[in-house]
């Protein structure tokens, strides 16, 4: 019996992202700095706050498209009116997550799919809420993550549920260049059961930065991750595509064929050798 691995693309065993809240302005300078470092992040917006630039806080459309969009990262929702999925029934929570998609994907012409929960999220339940039926109504509204928050993710392991997806810190986590040193030197586990792969994921508010004037501890820790040949820069969509696109796989009654299904091409670790599946081939192990 083998033991199999995901590997992201090129065969890398880790990968890094980011995720920040709210697009508020100083969103610009941040995503200028993750292009610096050649890093890529995810937004979430609120659909009935971008636009509304009357107290010079929130990014206008023209902004987002210009330093999010067509800089390469990820839109995602964070609920139109940024109300706690936790704390709302079950209709006023399918309202507020179905309005923002709505407006977000009529504003910049794109699919949107993922979501990062607004306020206290899913930490506390109220009003009738429960995690299954928030995980259940954010399914019918095909989004396909959710990210949450509350503690620090220090495996680096990638989400069992995609619902509750626990990054790995928030940028001002005392114990964070601690992390990042630990993840930057993880190097393939000499024991096969341990191969899993690897995630970076970071989280906070880009207005934060300029409340503490700390600019440079978001340069410091961009500089840090960057660079690495081992690490695959990416947003929280494109890891989520690609983990799926490997769960996709179809292996025969042996394991000694495989063939991929999906439009990716997939990279994987068999006993501490990396294949490479190509869209629609089937290898021999």
């Amino acid at each position: 019996m083998r033991y199999h691995f995901l590997r992201f693309p090129e065969g890398k065993l880790k990968a890094v992202t980011f995720s920040y809240d709210d697009g508020c302005r100083d969103d610009i300078r941040l995503s200028e700095i993750f292009n610096k470092y050649g890093l890529k992040a995810t937004f979430n917006l609120n659909s009935s706050w971008f636009g509304k630039n009357t107290n010079d806080w929130h990014l206008m459309k023209e902004e987002i498209q210009k330093y999010i969009i067509d800089a390469g990262h990820e839109i995602a929702t964070h609920g139109a009116e940024h109300r706690a999925n936790g704390n709302l029934r079950a209709i006023e929570g399918i309202q507020d997550v179905l309005n923002c998609r709505l407006g977000l994907e009529k504003a910049f012409g794109t699919i949107v799919r993922g979501l990062a929960y607004p306020d206290s999220g899913i930490r506390n339940l109220n009003n009738g809420a429960t995690l299954d039926g928030i995980e259940n109504y954010l399914k019918e509204l095909d989004i396909v993550y959710a990210r949450t928050l509350g503690e620090i993710n220090s495996s680096f392991s990638l989400p069992q549920n995609w619902y509750r997806w626990m990054p790995t810190a928030h940028h001002d986590a005392p114990e964070l260049m601690g992390l990042i040193d630990e993840f930057v030197e993880l190097k393939e586990h000499h024991y096969p059961a341990r191969r899993d792969p690897k995630l970076f994921y970071l989280w906070g508010h880009s207005f934060e930065f300029s409340e503490k004037n700390n600019w440079e501890r978001i340069e410091e820790i961009c500089q840090k991750l960057s660079g690495k040949n081992d690490i695959w820069y990416a947003t929280n969509i494109e890891i989520y595509d690609y983990v799926t696109a490997y769960n996709s796989l179809i292996y025969s009654a042996d394991g000694s064929k495989i063939y991929n299904p999906t439009l990716k091409q997939i990279w994987i670790n068999i006993d501490g050798k990396t294949y490479t599946i190509k869209s629609g081939e089937t290898i021999t192990i």
